[in-house]
């Protein structure tokens, strides 16, 4: 994510009932045997947003078939989620805000199901085994909402009539599918939407065909990779888009809107691609692109999988930012939100390394304007206080800091192999804070950095130079 002023930070785990389909799902007794109850949890306790992602489960793909009618702004869905048991479940939850569910099947039975805030909680006919593989599907419809975080921002559906954005950093995903929408849980992704012709619809990965009848056009859009809910999007709207072929297909939309900036932007993409490749590594999915919408929609961009959205007009550092992002927070996917600096800190240094690269700023320059402003200092980037504070000046100033201070301890040589060594270890994973001091400590030779970790990861004060 790139700040623009307020940035989207959300408020899950709200508790009160708002719905209810069939028989309310409890918690004890059922199909697990004299009054056994292996429910799984509402929440994976996640630091800031606890009641975020459930338990007892791993998702491992998301089928969904949508239509939006921009008249009401009416979204009719249908969502098969494949998943694993990971202990016996007689009950286990899924995260949804809003929407009214039509039914609930598993394995083709259907399930009793009750809501609880954003909690959808689902009810098998049978007991799941663990290690069992089952498949959910969930049919529902309505207006999506908009998600308003503990900051006053928003996410979740953004727009309205012809014109939508879908992005969900921290939370906002619920608004529109649901699922376990943890970044813990990542899983490849199928999602085939509906629109009225002439409006066209952009989602993540590769687009497998587009269909026009009676009016209405489906985009059928494939993500083989894992994703996270976060990173997943939909842009609909009037888009001119452009698909480029090749060993690395690029597809792009630009709305209007975005002015000769979009058409910029679009034409710088490949060469960015081209640099951060030789910095990072080989780009760690089948497909890239960018979407460029309006300010309007949203006021900051975001890394979504594959093609990051950016409000336009905007500049070429935004655009570097985010897809870094593919490497650092969408393939290598933070274990928990308190880990956001591994995305943030990294995507703000390769600004620095652009800048450096391209502009003739060097390194040390961003540095000590990073050092200089006081905003970097109110809390350590591996520790913010609170949900609020995951997207704030520390995590993204401080957390590039921590890395320069790892470079000029380890030297250049060694900086940029452990860099690419993080990427390719990780690529397509989760990791934590921990993991990354670990790795860096290993790589370059068992050297000890807490000095570093305790300073300027961890430390409240300011340390000296």
């Amino acid at each position: 994510m790139r700040r623009y002023g307020v940035v989207s930070v959300a408020l899950v785990g709200t508790v009160g009932v708002v719905g209810v389909v069939g028989a309310v799902a409890g918690c004890g007794g059922g199909s697990g045997g004299a009054g056994r109850d292996t429910a799984g949890s509402a929440g994976v306790g996640d630091p800031y947003f606890p009641g975020l992602g459930n338990g007892g489960y791993d998702v491992s793909h998301y089928g969904l078939t949508l239509d939006y009618t921009p008249a009401g702004r009416h979204l009719d869905g249908t969502a098969v989620i494949t998943a694993r048991a990971t202990q016996d479940l007689t009950s286990f939850h899924l995260d949804l805000a809003g929407m009214d569910v039509a039914s609930v099947t598993v394995d083709g039975r259907r399930a009793r199901v009750g809501r609880a805030g954003t909690e959808l909680v689902v009810r098998p006919r049978e007991e799941l085994g663990r290690g069992d593989t089952f498949r959910t599907v969930v049919r529902y419809s309505g207006v999506p909402r908009r998600v308003t975080d503990p900051d006053g921002s928003a996410e979740g559906w953004l727009g309205s009539g012809p014109r939508v954005v879908a992005l969900g950093e921290p939370t906002g995903s619920m608004a529109w599918f649901p699922g376990n929408h943890h970044p813990s849980d990542k899983a490849s992704y199928d999602i085939d939407i509906t629109v009225p012709a002439g409006t066209e619809a952009v989602s993540n990965g590769e687009l497998a065909s587009r269909r026009t009848s009676g009016g209405r056009t489906t985009f059928r859009w494939r993500t083989a990779e894992p994703m996270a809910g976060y990173l997943a999007t939909l842009a609909i709207g009037p888009y001119r888009v452009h698909e480029v072929k090749g060993p690395l297909p690029l597809y792009t939309a630009v709305d209007p809107a975005a002015g000769r900036d979009g058409a910029d932007l679009v034409a710088a993409l490949p060469g960015i691609l081209t640099w951060e490749e030789k910095v990072f590594g080989p780009y760690p999915f089948s497909s890239a692109g960018v979407i460029i919408g309006r300010k309007a929609d949203a006021g900051y961009a975001l890394e979504t999988q594959n093609r990051p959205f950016l409000p336009g007009p905007t500049d070429v550092g935004t655009l570097v930012h985010e897809l870094a992002h593919q490497w650092f927070g969408d393939s290598v996917t933070p274990e928990s939100w308190r880990d956001m600096w591994l995305n943030e800190g990294f995507a703000t240094y390769t600004e620095w390394l652009w800048a450096a690269d391209h502009g003739g700023v060097p390194v040390a320059e961003s540095f000590a304007e990073a050092y200089d402003d006081e905003e970097n200092w109110a809390f350590p980037p591996a520790d913010p206080p609170t949900a609020a504070d995951i997207s704030e000046p520390p995590v993204y100033g401080r957390g590039a800091m921590v890395l320069q201070r790892v470079r000029d301890a380890v030297g250049d040589a060694t900086f940029f192999r452990i860099v690419r060594g993080w990427a390719r270890t990780h690529r397509h994973g989760n990791a934590s804070t921990a993991d990354f001091t670990a790795y860096v400590e290993k790589e370059s030779g068992g050297r000890d950095l807490s000095e570093i970790w305790d300073g300027w990861l961890y430390g409240d004060g300011k340390p000296r130079l």
